[in-house]
């Protein structure tokens, strides 16, 4: 179970939910654009650079909409966090190495 106490936790939490926010709103720009500009008959489309207007905004445009909001979100909300117990006010966990060599297993 882990430690509540621990903001390593919490910082993980916070950078898995803007990840699954982001990733809902490019579902909807995306949706919203295909399907909504994607309706009707064909030869009634509009064309930008010789694709659909639904396609265009839908994929060509959204891809680096997506990409540029998730650049922000990680220079801004992301932390780099170690991911060892090797904290202040943590304890260091015994390292795997030194636990085989108390068991006389070998690594070679």
């Amino acid at each position: 179970m882990p430690d509540k106490k621990n903001k390593r936790f919490a910082q993980a939490d916070r950078e898995a939910l803007w990840t699954l926010v982001l990733y809902a709103l490019y579902f909807l720009w995306w949706y919203g654009f295909a399907y909504g500009l994607g309706g009707g008959d064909p030869k009634e489309y509009s064309y930008i650079l010789g694709f659909p207007a639904w396609f265009f905004f839908s994929c060509i445009v959204g891809c680096p909409v997506l990409t540029l909001a998730l650049w922000v979100v990680l220079r801004k909300g992301f932390r780099d966090l170690p991911l060892d117990a090797r904290l202040p006010g943590v304890p260091p966990a015994e390292e795997p190495v030194k636990q085989a060599e108390a068991s006389g297993e070998s690594h070679e």
